[in-house]
């Protein structure tokens, strides 16, 4: 029953095929082809989200992480999961048409540190849970949210 909800919703959210590679070829050279109502001019590429990967934040608005840096990992299950600074978390993470991703409530673990790693990670949390769009700009996941933007390296 749990698989037939989750086929339903993600159907709701059309959902773009997704691979572990940054980007996918589109048609052949001298040819135009429409994905997800956008044309792509011939040798252009589709981003494609990279699951299986594991990022460490650098930035939130320009203002570096200090510190423990957190962190966040997909896996082709979608399940998204890292540190926030202080404590881990894990959630769901649907990556969407045109470059978009949704993240499900994070389960966090109640961990108490400083005010100021906490207050950096809760600024983490909030970015991440309020995730719109995603881009790969070279080596860099960039992730656009409510407060701003996020950056990630890839990790080894």
């Amino acid at each position: 029953m749990n698989a037939l909800r989750l086929t339903a919703f993600l159907a709701t959210f059309a959902v773009i095929p997704v691979a572990f590679a940054q980007e996918a070829p589109i048609g052949r050279p001298g040819q135009t082809r429409q994905l997800e109502n956008k044309v792509f001019k011939p040798g252009e590429r589709a981003k494609v989200f990279p699951l299986g990967s594991s990022w460490l934040a650098v930035s939130l608005s320009g203002k570096p992480f200090s510190g423990d840096k957190p962190s966040f990992s997909l896996d082709d299950q979608l399940r998204a999961r890292g540190f926030g600074g202080c404590n881990t978390y894990a959630a769901t993470a649907y990556p969407l048409r045109d470059q978009n991703i949704a993240v499900g409530p994070l389960a966090i673990t109640k961990k108490s540190c400083d005010k100021t790693v906490m207050a950096n990670e809760h600024d983490f949390f909030v970015a991440l849970r309020t995730s719109g769009k995603w881009d790969m700009q070279g080596p860099t996941l960039v992730i656009q949210t409510q407060s701003g933007e996020l950056r990630f390296e890839r990790m080894l």
